[in-house]
């Protein structure tokens, strides 16, 4: 089986950043692609940023600019930079892997999800 741990979430002040990192572990053959999603209260979840093994990256119009993605694909982790934090960013951060193990071929594992919230 595969497991995501997400880290780094917490609460700070608009205008202010945090870094995000997400470890995937487990019997993984190959990495495919890794990302973060987000939900917030009265709003459906959205796509934040991925990044394939490759390192190509998409990130969503609303992070652009301030949010950045990188992966580190020895540790099989997954970072999200994200600055000048607005207090709409506030949501539940979920970390998203898109991986191949022998047992179970590709597919989409999900870790638990951490807190972020920006204070006006």
């Amino acid at each position: 089986q595969v497991h995501l741990v997400e880290s780094g979430g917490g609460l700070v002040q608009a205008g202010g950043s945090l870094r995000l990192s997400c470890a995937a572990s487990g019997s993984i053959f190959k990495t495919n692609a890794m990302g973060w999603y987000r939900h917030a209260p009265g709003r459906q979840r959205e796509l934040v940023a991925t990044i394939s093994s490759g390192g190509s990256t998409n990130l969503a119009d609303s992070v652009k600019g301030r949010f950045t993605i990188s992966s580190d694909n020895a540790k099989n982790t997954v970072y999200l930079g994200m600055n000048s934090l607005k207090p709409e960013d506030t949501a539940i951060y979920s970390c998203w892997g898109n991986i191949y193990s022998m047992q179970y071929g590709s597919r989409d594992y999900w870790g638990q999800g951490t807190q972020v919230t920006v204070s006006s």
